[in-house]
């Protein structure tokens, strides 16, 4: 009799081979990966708002903060917009990236298109967070990027960890409570975190773009070819823990994916999130200086892990590896019902998204015991919530409106 785990564990040779015969079979190279190896990404040296910020007149300052199991994470604090008054700033409102992303997501557009551009000449008082493992977050007290144990962690670590010592810094600097905004696995990281007491208390209001908790109804090609291959567990049994797709072999498993035959990436960022009705495709180029980050090959396992399983739960180990981490041989879910009711939440999703389903975000919806205030744009995506030239009147007008209603700001917008 096999037991627990015992087909998976016979099988990491063959899926070296079937991975290695990918990657040396020559795949064509994908006007998107053209594009990858084509584009170098700019050095963190600096950081954020040196790079990005100060340069277009707004206050910004480097904070780092260090997480209970010894990460170094990068946050940035800008107080107010380029005309604001200085020591006069607004409710605290936490801005969260998602995967494959940092920070420099909320300012990659123009100042008028940017959601952290436009909270920041509204009012607020920003603060942007960076996840371990991205560029602007690559210290740690004791490991290097280099070790094997640096990248041991999945967005579960990023909930119970990263977030904490992020909000618990903002929360005593500001001595406030603090609104939450998270993109992608930034809600997935969120909605995590607000089932923990003492997360939640910093908490004044949450806002969720693309809210996943479920990922059963995930219809992205590129990610469906994906997990049907295997590739994370094709990625542990070769030793890969950083996931990078701006490294030499990053590109080509993104090549190996993208064969003709399978699954044609010619617009490689649809086939990944579902069409964008707005995103502007001009400016690919600099997105890429920026982005992707890297994340970790633990983390794309228990992504994976939710779409097979169909659950919104910790990471699973195995029965044996389940009980010697949580005492149990199935690992916990996360239960949405313990969030208080009493957080006011706001939700923005899109009817083209093919990683945030509208099946799921109804059951998520379903399973919170509050009701949350909904905007539904039916032609929006994944990416446009965040990067649409449109999103400033489609979505954060909405979305500032919750905000200072929960503040009890002044509309100036």
């Amino acid at each position: 009799m096999v037991g627990p785990g015992g087909a998976l564990a016979a099988a990491p040779r063959l899926l070296v081979l079937v991975l290695l015969s990918f990657l040396a079979g020559g795949a064509r190279a994908s006007p998107a990966t053209d594009a990858l190896r084509r584009v170098s990404p700019l050095a963190a040296a600096g950081g954020l708002c040196q790079q990005l910020l100060l340069p277009q007149g707004y206050p910004c300052t480097e904070h780092t903060v260090q997480t209970d199991d010894g990460f170094l994470l990068s946050l940035q604090h800008i107080p107010h917009g380029k005309n604001g008054i200085p020591d006069n700033a607004g409710p605290p409102v936490f801005l969260q990236h998602g995967l494959f992303q940092g920070g420099d997501t909320w300012f990659i557009n123009s100042n008028e298109q940017s959601l952290g551009y436009i909270l920041a000449d509204n009012g607020f008082d920003v603060w942007i967070g960076n996840v371990r493992g991205t560029r602007w977050s690559k210290g740690h007290s004791t490991l290097s990027v280099h070790d094997k144990l640096f990248w041991e962690w999945s967005w579960q670590d990023l909930a119970e960890y990263d977030v904490l010592a992020m909000l618990s810094y903002v929360y005593t600097i500001t001595q406030s409570k603090i609104s939450y905004v998270g993109h992608s696995q930034g809600t997935i990281m969120g909605l995590a975190a607000f089932t923990m007491p003492e997360i939640v208390k910093m908490i004044s209001s949450a806002v969720l773009l693309c809210p996943i908790s479920y990922l059963d109804h995930i219809s992205a090609s590129f990610v469906l070819r994906a997990v049907a291959m295997h590739l994370d567990q094709m990625l542990v049994a070769m030793g890969i823990h950083q996931l990078n797709f701006r490294s030499d072999m990053g590109v080509q498993i993104l090549d190996s994916l993208c064969d003709d035959e399978h699954l044609d990436c010619n617009d490689l960022l649809s086939s990944i999130t579902g069409q964008n009705c707005c995103f502007n495709s001009s400016r690919i180029d600099y997105y890429l200086e920026y982005e992707p980050h890297p994340s970790s090959t633990k983390n794309l396992r228990h992504l994976f892990q939710m779409i097979r399983k169909g659950s919104f739960a910790k990471y699973d180990y195995g029965w044996w590896g389940n009980i010697r981490h949580y005492g149990q041989r199935h690992p916990p879910s996360f239960d949405l019902s313990s969030i208080p009711e009493s957080l006011p939440i706001w939700m923005g999703y899109g009817g083209l998204d093919a990683l945030a389903d509208v099946t799921d975000v109804e059951r998520t919806i379903k399973e919170l015991r509050s009701t949350p205030e909904l905007l539904y744009i039916g032609d929006y995506g994944h990416i446009d919530f965040i990067m649409s030239v449109k999103a400033k009147d489609d979505v954060y007008v909405d979305l500032m409106r919750f905000l200072r209603a929960q503040q009890g700001m002044h509309s100036s917008y």
